[in-house]
């Protein structure tokens, strides 16, 4: 896969948590109990958004090592949300984590994948 498509991919978990964010700090997705608190889904939501945002550009721009920390740190942070939306989270959240988490998981494979592929590379020429 190429960097502008993982990229892409990136780009667009990004664009749906700041949708995500949006609705939950706007009050209009707030079903759920502890745990679970919308208020601070958002602001995570935000957070993470923020951070795969910068990570794409990064890697539009070549450093494959950024994208990779961010989608890493996604990753840690969907899995803390999914933890707290499973347990007193609505369906919707629950649904979206357990969507979004293997297009992440998808997208850390295919910069391994490509950081590897770069070294060899590297080695070879």
């Amino acid at each position: 896969m190429t960097d502008r498509r993982i990229a892409a991919l990136i780009g667009f978990v990004a664009a749906t948590l700041v949708l995500a964010s949006t609705l939950h700090l706007s009050g209009a997705v707030g079903d759920g109990m502890p745990p679970f608190r919308p208020d601070r889904a958002g602001v995570a939501e935000a957070v993470i958004a923020a951070v795969l945002a910068v990570g794409a550009i990064a890697l539009l721009r070549g450093a494959r090592l950024v994208a990779l920390g961010a989608v890493g740190f996604a990753i840690v942070g969907f899995g803390i949300g999914l933890s707290m939306t499973v347990r007193g989270g609505g369906a919707g959240d629950i649904a979206y984590h357990v969507t979004m988490l293997p297009l992440l998981l998808f997208a850390l494979a295919a910069l391994s994948g490509a950081s590897r592929r770069g070294r060899a590379s590297r080695r070879t020429a």
